[in-house]
This record gives structure tokens, C-alpha cells and sequence, in this order.
């Protein structure tokens, strides 16, 4: 858009307008002449200079005897819009390019107004930026909401005049209305993100697209569909993914993992040292946590250099090998579960995050001798629970008289089980634990049953409730074998077979019973499929594997954005 363009545009085009907007019109045509006289353009003729002087003086010294209405100063509109329309072309006709016309952070890095400037509107809240030729107007604490390393901090530079931005005035709006809500507006669906977040780079706060895009808050379990399938490159079927809190995620498949950012846009894919991984964890957006039953030690892997940075092991008595059965994370220490090469002892080891992996403990390491298979058992699922600032370590055998295991809650800093659960009848299929419902959750291997057991109670009473209704074991037929089980937030998610379903609890007045209800999840067209193999959330959204598909499917909420 020429300056003759942007000055029109600006011109007055009712009398509905109010006086507030054409004074704001008004001082951006002031600052374009103060900026020509400023930056040492070259001098005006008398007659033009003499034309800004009545021009200024028409708009800025209102009638005394009248209001401070536009349509009661001196100038009519019609008037004044032919002034502008005249000095535009003036203007663009004698004048160099208008040096502030270019991104904004260069424009106030070469501007000397300072905070005590009288003539600023220091006093009012109300900030005005001109974006594209149209002019949008927000406050100071919207624009504090995009942090202080971004353009927007800029804006608080005293101003004879509104501040040009020479960008998309369509995209601009979405942002501020991300900056003011968090959230994307209904119009961001006629976008294509990757423009979105180019222009979110410009301005430096693409950091605020990922909060909006993929805020956990906007998890609706019960509006879950399937919107996205990612595929996989090369042969090899996912086997395990980790989740980061805010919508990416990282799939390994082989010997590869491919990374997929929170849009879902970007997709990158390494070559690792493994034959296939078996545990992966994100430790941050690009640093991930792998280890394989067949490959010696924990390994920390750079996703941006694709190479291995570190390596983590443990040794037994005999200094033999050891494999990874389990990966766990707090926000403080990395929690990884070894088994000896020759499957004769195991352990748990704590690495401090925070400082370069260094051991901070070793619990729950055993020597197996003899027949003793409570010991001989390692455990393959570690979860960290907050609120009781312990770990949960859980591992099951399949034997002769059928599946038995163990789980067991580790006080890191003792080193000691403060609490034990033997599986022997309906061992697990799968485990998981909720902070939030203050509970831990199994689908027992031979009867299909989603059971639970509330910490409240964790000292009076271990056994087993279910949440539903408990169905009669068949001997020699398990119903549970291969689900899975995953709490996200306040709600238990369930996989039988290729069927999604999500447990809630209900709160009945006057009871001391906790009561859960199951629904299943997605829409007639998403039901049904192959086996899954795999669950993970981040975000809003809910990842899902299944047997021999070679991608993902991406579950998100319905809503009005993307």
C-alpha cells in the first residue's frame, strides 16, 4: 500500500465515527510530517508548509463554544478529507519513502521520544497501532501478555504518533485476540497455520501459539474425535510414544523416531542405535530418553543432532550388561529400570535432571538366587505420583500357574517400599496411576476388568474395587490381555481390542462410595479398528497406535479452530 493509499484510507468516511478514532487518524498523518521534518527531509514550499499549518490548526482548536465533536470543528468533514487527499499526494509525490514504515522493532530502536514525553497519552491504558493501513486498539496489559523480548514491549516508547506495522492486518488480529483470550478465535480456521506462526515469529510470540493451539484446559474427553492420521516413514510398525505437555509428540518405529511438533506440521526423523526401542520419554522438546530388553544401557538422544549424548548404565555383581525395562520422570529425577544382561539381577536407578543426569540413588535392587521370583521380577512401568512424593513401580511374569506380579511404592529418599500390592489372581494387564482421582488403576489380565484402589484407604483396605460390573473369570481365557490403561487429568482412558473408552468418576450426594461411569469415545465413524498398541496425551490431544498401522492417529476436541 502507497502512503497516498494509507492516508486516504485514514480519511473520514462518516459522521457515525467518533472523534476519538479521526483525532487517532489524525495524529498518524501529524507524525508522518513530524517525521519528514525530524529525519531532514527536504524542506517543504511555503504554500504546502502553510496548508499543514491549517490543517493542524482546523483539527487541534475546536470551536470554545461548541463540544469536542469532529463535526464541530472548523473544517467539515468533507473539508478535511479533501485537505488529506490533496497533502497525501503531495507528500508522495516530493517525499522519500516514510522512514518508520518498515518493522516496528527498527523504527523505535532509532526513536529518541522518551516515557516523560508530555505529549504522549501517558495516562491512559489505551495503546493504538497501525497494522497494514488499519488501525487496531488494545491495552498495555494485553500487550505485557506477550512478554518482554518481543515487539509488543516496544509499544510502551512514548509516541507523537500511532506506531506502523508493515504486516497482515487479518493475521495481526489473530494474534492480539490469542494475546487477550489465549485461545484461537473462529476466523483462525480460514488460516493456514504455517502463516499463523510466521507471523508469530515476526512479532516473537509463537511461544503463546503453542499454549493456545494445544492447552491442556481445552481436553473435552467426551468431544474426542479423530482428526489427523500422521503417517510413518519406512517399514517398521510404532512401538512406544512419548509426550511433551504441550501437543508433540515423538514416535519410535525400528529403529527411527519421528518428532512432530505441536502443530502436527513439522516432522523430522533420526536414525538411532537401536535394533527397536522399547521405552521412550521426552525430557524436553528436543531431548529424549531410549532404551530397548536388547540393548545395553539408558541412552540420551539430541533429536536436532540426531546423535546419542549420553549414556547411562548400571552394573550387577558380576559387572555383566544391563537393559532398559522402564522409563520414568518427576520434574526433579529421572527414574530408569535395568535388568542384567543375564536376567540374574535388576534395579532402579535415580539420575538428577538438573544436573547432567548424576546419580542420585539406587532402590530397589536385587540378587535373584534360587527359585525366589518375586525378586526375579524387574519392573517394566515406573510412575511418579506428586501428591505422595513417591514412585510407583509395578512388573508382572507369565509362569506355569498363570500371571502374577507385584507393585510396589518406593520413598526415593529412604530408599524404602512404604506400600505393597501382590498380583496372584487376576494380576494386571496394564497399570496406571492418577494423582488427580487419588487412585491406582488396573484391567486384570484374565477377566477384562477396569478395578481400582483409592489411596484414602491405602492403609485399611488393598483389595481391588472395580468400576463396573465384575464379570465372571473363565479359566484359561484372558479377556485383558493386551489393553491398555492411561489416566489423563481426572478421567481413566481404556483400550479393548480396537474399542476407546473413558471411565469418569460421579459424585453422589450423601454417598461415602466412589462411582465411575464408562462412555465410549469418538463418533460412529471412529469406532472400531485394530488392536491398539499405544496411548499418550499431550495436550489437547490424545495419541493412539494400533496393530499393524503403520501411523498415528491424532484424537483432539471438537472446537472452532483448526
Amino acid at each position: 500500500m502507497t502512503l497516498a493509499q494509507v492516508l486516504i484510507s485514514g480519511s473520514f468516511e462518516s459522521k457515525e465515527k467518533s472523534s476519538q478514532h479521526i483525532l487517532l487518524k489524525f495524529r498518524s498523518t501529524l507524525g508522518i510530517i513530524n517525521s519528514i521534518k525530524t529525519n531532514q527531509r527536504p524542506p517543504l514550499l511555503t504554500t504546502e508548509f502553510t496548508l499543514l499549518e491549517h490543517l493542524q490548526n482546523s483539527i487541534t482548536k475546536p470551536n470554545p463554544l461548541r463540544n469536542n465533536s469532529i463535526h464541530h470543528h472548523r473544517q467539515t468533514p468533507f473539508q478535511f478529507e479533501t485537505t488529506i487527499t490533496f497533502l497525501s499526494l503531495f507528500i508522495q509525490k516530493n517525499m522519500p519513502p516514510f522512514s518508520q514504515s518498515g518493522p516496528l522493532s527498527v523504527a523505535f530502536a532509532h526513536n529518541n521520544h522518551k516515557f516523560d514525553n508530555p505529549k504522549h497519552h501517558s495516562s491512559t491504558n489505551v495503546v493504538a497501532i497501525d497494522v497494514g493501513g488499519q488501525l487496531f486498539q488494545t491495552t498495555k496489559q494485553t500487550l505485557t501478555l506477550a512478554g518482554s523480548n518481543t515487539l509488543f514491549s516496544n509499544l510502551f516508547s512514548s509516541y507523537d504518533q500511532i506506531p506502523f506495522i508493515d504486516r497482515d492486518p487479518d493475521l495481526f488480529s489473530i494474534l492480539l485476540s490469542v494475546l487477550r483470550t489465549g485461545n484461537f478465535p473462529s476466523k483462525a480456521k480460514s488460516f493456514d497455520i504455517q502463516d499463523i506462526i510466521s507471523e508469530a515469529q515476526f512479532y516473537g510470540i509463537d511461544h503463546l501459539l503453542v499454549q493456545a493451539h494445544s492447552n491442556p484446559s481445552q481436553f473435552d474427553a467426551f468431544n474426542l474425535e479423530k482428526s489427523t492420521i500422521l503417517p510413518l516413514s519406512g517399514r517398521d510398525l510404532p512401538s512406544v510414544i512419548a509426550t511433551s505437555p504441550y501437543g508433540s509428540a515423538h514416535v519410535a518405529h525400528g529403529s527411527k523416531i519421528t518428532s512432530f511438533d505441536w502443530s502436527l506440521r513439522r516432522k523430522s526423523t533420526i536414525l538411532t542405535p537401536f535394533t527397536a526401542i522399547d521405552s521412550l520419554l521426552s525430557l524436553s522438546s528436543n531431548v529424549v530418553a531410549a532404551g530397548a530388553t536388547d540393548f545395553s544401557g539408558l541412552q540420551i538422544i539430541n533429536l536436532d543432532m540426531g546423535s546419542v549424548v549420553q549414556s547411562l548404565n548400571w552394573e550387577n555383581m558380576t559387572r555383566s550388561s544391563s537393559t532398559v525395562q522402564a522409563i520414568g520422570t518427576s520434574p526433579e529425577f529421572l527414574f530408569t529400570s535395568f535388568e542384567s544382561g543375564r536376567r540374574n539381577s535388576n534395579s532402579i536407578m535415580v539420575y538428577d535432571i538438573n544436573d547432567g543426569f548424576r546419580v542420585v540413588s539406587e532402590i530397589a535392587r536385587n540378587e535373584i538366587f534360587g527359585a525366589d521370583l518375586d525378586s526375579a521380577i524387574p519392573s517394566t512401568k515406573l510412575n511418579w505420583v506428586p501428591n505422595l512424593n513417591l514412585l510407583m513401580a509395578s512388573g508382572s511374569h507369565s509362569g506355569p500357574s498363570g500371571v502374577s506380579g507385584n507393585i510396589k511404592f518406593w520413598d526415593i529418599r529412604s530408599g524404602d517400599v512404604v506400600w505393597e500390592i501382590k498380583e496372584k489372581s487376576d494380576c494386571f494387564s496394564d497399570i496406571t496411576v492418577s494423582d488427580t482421582l487419588s487412585a491406582v488403576f488396573k484391567i486384570g489380565v484374565n477377566s477384562g476388568d477396569v478395578s481400582y484402589i483409592d489411596f484414602r484407604h491405602i492403609d485399611s483396605d488393598n483389595s481391588w474395587k472395580s468400576l463396573g460390573d465384575t464379570k465372571k473369570i473363565v479359566k484359561g481365557k484372558k479377556e485383558g490381555l493386551g489393553c491398555k490403561i492411561q489416566s489423563n487429568g481426572n478421567q481413566v482412558f481404556c483400550s479393548k481390542e480396537g474399542e476407546l473408552e473413558v471411565w469418569s468418576e460421579v459424585f453422589m450426594g450423601g454417598s461415602n462410595e466412589r462411582v465411575f461411569r464408562k462412555n465410549l469415545l469418538g463418533r460412529t465413524k471412529d469406532l472400531g479398528g485394530n488392536r491398539v498398541t499405544n496411548l499418550g496425551f499431550s495436550g489437547n490431544k490424545m495419541f493412539v497406535t494400533r496393530k499393524d498401522q503403520q501411523s498415528v492417529e491424532v484424537w483432539e476436541s471438537s472446537r472452532r479452530g483448526f
